[in-house]
């Protein structure tokens, strides 16, 4: 790994952030959400980390394949449930749990000669109009799937749009009543937002996923910045170049940063090649060698520039955070215009990765 930058995973916070999840829901059991090759973070390298959980949530069949062929012999939820009616004989084989949001779904299930039922997890469409079945039509989906042989245990799934606000799931939760009546099922409905600052909607199964990798699900850090989650990627580089700029000189592509006095420049072995975003804006942050200081300029493919006058030490060689523990992935992504979970899923296959 002659290239300095890396993405350092750490496994001990992703084990302490689903402890997190466990105290804001203690009656719940939860899945924990893998999916996206868990967030960026490496299925195959984190699960582990997880494995006190009550259950893996995800949506590709191969991901669920990988973690049975690695010994996980709890529940696996496929949250898209199966996508052609020729999965289900591998649904049946390997013991999966899916999701199930629409009336072919209803009759490929009818149809499917499978060894032992599938438990299901009949999706309701409270209002976010993605997947899922409207309120009234629930109780009859419901009624359908009991009379299958091929159907084991049913709950109930929703999913919210708006979570991260203070009055983001009353019209949902109106919507999933109204789904609900007359039914005795267990539910699931709570992603991340809704774990930690909604416990009405806990019940059975709660369904975390970007504050298990340490981020907010409102994107910005400071809504959970007393949750006690920890951040568990770090995107660090270091600096291979300085260049001292006149006044008026400028630096990268397009010229968008001019010196406005003579000043030192670090380079940086990062770039959107990596799954840096280009278009974030001069002043962004970095911290390098414990000082936060800000990117300059453009980012270009394979390198970065940064603004070295608050921290005259550095050099070549100097390390550099571009986001972790002292500066967060909701930073960035809001410098970006974007969120945290797409930074995390953009991380380039040319980054070297470890755990620690």
């Amino acid at each position: 790994m002659s290239r300095p930058v890396i993405a350092t995973i750490d496994l001990q916070a992703l084990g302490h952030n689903l402890q997190v999840v466990r105290r804001a829901a203690p009656k719940s059991k939860v899945w924990s959400v893998v999916k996206a090759n868990a967030y960026g973070h490496g299925l195959d390298r984190v699960w582990r980390a997880l494995g006190t959980t009550d259950g893996f949530a995800m949506l590709n069949l191969e991901e669920a394949i990988l973690l049975r062929e690695r010994g996980w012999k709890g529940p696996i939820l496929m949250l898209e449930g199966f996508f052609h009616a020729d999965e289900l004989p591998l649904y049946d084989k390997y013991r999966l749990t899916t999701s199930l949001h629409s009336n072919w779904q209803i009759n490929a299930l009818q149809n499917a000669r499978l060894q032992a039922p599938l438990d299901i997890y009949l999706k309701v469409n409270s209002g976010m109009n993605r997947l899922g079945f409207m309120p009234e039509r629930v109780y009859t989906a419901w009624q359908q799937l009991r009379s299958l042989a091929n159907v084991g245990e049913i709950t109930l799934m929703s999913h919210f749009a708006e979570a991260e606000r203070m009055d983001g799931v009353s019209q949902p939760m109106a919507r999933i009543e109204q789904a609900a009546e007359g039914l005795d099922a267990p539910r699931s409905l709570a992603n991340s937002a809704a774990t930690l600052w909604h416990p009405q909607t806990h019940f059975d199964w709660v369904r975390p996923g970007i504050v298990l990798y340490g981020a907010s699900p409102s994107g910005v850090w400071q809504d959970v910045a007393t949750s006690g989650i920890h951040p568990v990627m770090t995107l660090s580089s270091e600096i291979i170049a300085v260049q001292t700029l006149k006044a008026g000189e400028a630096v990268g592509y397009g010229c968008r940063y001019r010196a406005s006095a003579e000043c030192r420049i670090g380079v940086v072995a990062c770039g959107y090649a990596d799954g840096y975003p280009r278009i974030v804006p001069s002043g962004t942050p970095v911290m390098v060698e414990g000082v936060r200081t800000g990117i300059v300029g453009a980012v270009s493919m394979d390198m970065l520039t940064i603004d070295l006058t608050p921290c005259p030490q550095a050099g070549i060689g100097s390390p550099v955070e571009l986001w972790g523990n002292a500066v967060k992935i909701d930073e960035v992504a809001a410098a970006a215009g974007t969120v945290g979970y797409e930074l995390m899923c953009a991380l380039a296959p040319r980054v070297p990765v470890v755990t620690v």
